[in-house]
């Protein structure tokens, strides 16, 4: 259930962090599917313990069966990919077992752990929402001793995820996993992480007050913001914060929607191919052995 939290914002914060790098988010790729890849990229690495974060905003295809729209069965091992949904739905099927549908404003979570299949088609009813799906999929590395857990599937829907809303109804901030201001996510993660979207109208403002220990981004995928008071953000950047405060300013210039990530580095190595992020070498030829010999388990689609 939502929460209505009252809540001024002081937009002028002495904590606040400087801002690292504004990085625009190139369009790229992926198999067919056209992404907007914020990081990594030759100007930003991983924001540890993020690894990438994709943009997708598609029109879905008449012409095609739902069911063969989207992304089809694929592996993950060590690392959370994470699904914000911001318009239409996604269908989720795992080789676990998990079949669910969720739609615009919610989440879906999935921590690949030991090894989990899955595909992500839009929702048989796609068409009849408007046809377009609009997403973000935002890979969270698992820490080393959880990567060989056994995989999870946690769905969110719009109505489930807890949010603040200022005073005068200007901004809206739903809190997906970790805490802000008192209030805490509904996604259980396996390391301090913090994830948020935000609906902010026209001349809304909020102070977010985060760890000073994490990493943060924010990434604008409609209107414009200025960060801190100061610089101006358009669509499509991703702000990277250095880690020298407590926290930071949004004010919307526009209407703005944003996707913040803030959490604690896990300053581990990463070793990554494909689908699979590990910590050594040996552990992702390890990866696609296991998947080749079924260990990873078998999706057949309905």
């Amino acid at each position: 259930m939502g929460i209505i939290l009252s809540f001024k914002s002081d937009n002028h914060n002495s904590m606040n962090r400087t801002i690292k790098s504004i990085i625009y988010a190139d369009m790229m790729d992926m198999g067919g599917f056209p992404v907007r890849q914020a990081f990594p990229s030759r100007k930003a690495e991983q924001i540890d313990p993020f690894l990438l974060l994709h943009h997708a905003n598609v029109k879905v295809p008449t012409h095609i069966p739902t069911n063969k729209a989207g992304v089809g069965p694929h592996p993950h091992r060590g690392f959370s990919p994470v699904t914000f949904i911001f318009k239409g739905g996604v269908h989720h099927q795992d080789s676990r077992g998990n079949n669910n549908v969720i739609y615009e404003g919610g989440t879906q979570w999935m921590n690949a752990g030991m090894g989990v299949i899955h595909s992500e088609r839009p929702p048989h009813d796609i068409h009849e929402i408007g046809g377009v799906q609009e997403i973000i999929q935002l890979w969270v590395n698992t820490p080393a001793k959880h990567k060989m857990n056994q995989p999870e599937y946690l769905p969110a829907s719009k109505e489930e995820i807890p949010f603040i809303e200022t005073d005068d109804k200007l901004a809206r901030i739903n809190i997906i996993s970790g805490e802000l201001n008192g209030i805490k996510g509904i996604i259980p993660t396996l390391s301090p992480v913090n994830t948020f979207t935000a609906d902010i109208k026209q001349g809304g403002q909020f102070q977010f007050l985060i760890p000073t220990t994490h990493n943060a981004f924010v990434y604008v995928l409609g209107g414009k913001i200025k960060v801190n008071g100061s610089e101006e953000v358009l669509t499509n950047y991703v702000t990277i914060l250095n880690n020298d405060g407590e926290g930071f300013s949004i004010e919307a210039l526009d209407d703005a929607r944003l996707m913040i990530g803030t959490g604690e580095p896990l300053n581990e190595p990463i070793a990554s191919h494909g689908p699979f992020v590990m910590n050594t070498q040996t552990e992702i030829m390890e990866a696609f052995r296991d998947y080749q010999l079924g260990k990873m388990g078998v999706l057949i689609e309905d």
